[in-house]
């Protein structure tokens, strides 16, 4: 059975030459067993018809905010509510710095800031419109939303010209929308624990040891393995983040013993666990029951390690299970992630880097490596943190039954 027979598909039509790809886009929709409703801007009209969408996705076609015979409202709320994926194809630049920066001028707008469901774009326009630095910086602000970007292609273009910014044709930005149903079953009653954000290792009452970490990775990659069918145990250091899907039980812990605990408790009836943390490596001798106060002239505190949770995880898994482990290096960064595989008995490990602009501690976006048993390195582009999650928890569906 086809991943898209039942599913609710919203197909956004933007005014661009390729909106001619959208007829075939809805025949092989509909032929896969999907429900489709289509939205048209007033440009998009211009390239294709109303009738011709109808005919084809055999449901109305919504372009305006109401019909003007009847004065019958189209709800944006209710379109975007209804869809199980909007799909905005193809995409203007226009409408892609439209959505970037939320501005909702048409009932497709209006929809897609409404929407409730995952949103797929895949742009469309002239390389050098494509290439335009304000083009690609509001294509990765739509990546950091949590928006999934199908990439131009290369190709003869419009304007007679050759290059990147032609839209991906209809058949393969089909398969990729039924790879994107598929794997929100893959995990289906599997349990998984994931780690999060940094720990603070108490001095006294109102001071402190930590990092700079916020849980976006961890939180990210939580959301992806819930995605995919799976219930996780998110165990968070201290972070300002919230969870709201049913699938994720959300634990918070302050120190790095008490996420030791938590995590060697639940890893035993796991199908694995993703130590995305950035877990304090030591911790104050002593602790402090009163605010020491200032006045001293020096204070030495002396450290001593906390317990390493993925070297002791390391050590309890099972045969089936998959341990993934983060690794952040400033120096030496592939040689002190290999050793950190091999030293905790990993499956494969993600290398975060702070040499690179945008990636690490804060950011909504990050660059990984990811590197596996056999030192085999996979490296990725600068994306947001929820497509790097995305990329993690493909990586821990291909590990699995290794």
């Amino acid at each position: 059975m086809s991943p898209l027979k039942g599913k609710n598909i919203l197909l956004g039509i933007t005014g661009s030459i390729a909106a001619y790809k959208a007829a075939m886009l809805v025949r092989l929709l509909v032929k896969e067993g999907a429900a489709v409703k289509v939205v048209m801007t007033e440009y998009a009209k211009e390239f294709i018809t109303p009738l011709t969408m109808a005919t084809l996705s055999k449901n109305p076609v919504f372009v305006d905010f109401f019909n003007p015979e009847n004065g019958e409202w189209n709800s944006h709320v209710d379109l975007g509510s209804w869809a199980d994926l909007y799909l905005i194809s193809p995409a203007t630049a226009n409408t892609i710095g439209k959505m970037a920066n939320g501005i909702a001028d048409n009932l497709l707008l209006t929809t897609y800031l409404s929407a409730t469901c995952d949103v797929m774009v895949t742009p469309a326009m002239d390389l050098d419109m494509y290439q335009h630095p304000a083009n690609l910086k509001n294509i990765e602000m739509l990546r950091s939303y949590g928006n999934i970007v199908i990439e131009a292609v290369t190709g003869e273009l419009a304007s007679g010209l050759s290059g990147k910014g032609r839209m991906e044709e209809p058949e393969n930005i089909v398969d990729r929308i039924k790879q994107h149903f598929a794997s929100k079953e893959t995990l289906s009653g599997q349990h998984y624990i994931v780690t999060a954000g940094p720990t603070y290792e108490g001095i006294d009452p109102v001071r402190f040891i930590g990092n700079y970490s916020s849980g976006k990775m961890g939180f990210a990659v939580a959301e992806a393995l819930a995605s995919c069918g799976a219930k996780v145990d998110l165990i968070a250091g201290p972070t300002s983040l919230n969870i709201t899907d049913a699938n994720i039980s959300l634990f918070q812990v302050n120190s790095a013993e008490e996420m030791y605990q938590q995590a060697v408790d639940k890893f035993p009836g796991s199908e694995g666990a993703v130590l995305s943390a950035a877990v304090s490596d030591f911790k104050p001798s002593r602790v402090y029951d009163k605010k020491v106060k200032k006045g001293r002239q020096t204070w030495r505190i002396e450290l001593e390690p906390t317990r390493d949770i993925a070297r002791e995880l390391g050590h309890m898994k099972k045969e089936n299970q998959l341990l993934i482990g983060f690794a952040l290096e400033t120096d030496n960064e592939l040689e002190n992630a290999v050793k950190k595989l091999e030293n905790k008995n990993l499956d494969f490990i993600v290398l975060n880097t702070l040499n690179e602009e945008g990636s690490g501690f804060q950011f909504d976006t990050n660059k990984i490596k990811m590197i596996d048993k056999r030192q085999q390195v996979e490296e990725f582009e600068l994306k947001s943190k929820k497509e790097v999650a995305m990329d993690i928890v493909r990586k821990v569906i291909e590990n699995q039954g290794r």
